[in-house]
């Protein structure tokens, strides 16, 4: 069996704030703050994926430690950067 795409956008935003554990409002905020970009179909509804969900838990978790939202998107830009980095070097590796 293939493996699921983990950015294919599968769940509306009630699926979405239940999964994750925070209302709706919530989800609409942290859109407004840049941190979470889901997709939006033709008639403009937002669906989320797989991936979006685990960033949105992400984001709870560094709330809950006391992390301001300005905070938490640098926390999420640096991390999405470290993984960015970890997979060109791994790229590089594997090429030589």
């Amino acid at each position: 069996m293939a493996e699921r795409d983990t950015t294919t956008p599968l769940y509306g935003i009630a699926v979405a704030a239940e999964l994750a554990s925070v209302p709706e409002a919530t989800l609409r905020l942290y859109e407004r703050r840049g941190l979470l970009a889901p997709h939006r179909s033709e008639g403009g509804t937002r669906r989320y994926s797989d991936h979006d969900i685990d960033r949105l838990r992400r984001v709870a978790e560094l709330r809950d430690a006391g992390v301001n939202l300005a905070g938490v998107g640098r926390v999420l830009d640096l991390e999405d950067e470290n993984g960015d980095l970890r997979r060109e070097l791994a790229e590089q590796r594997r090429e030589r």
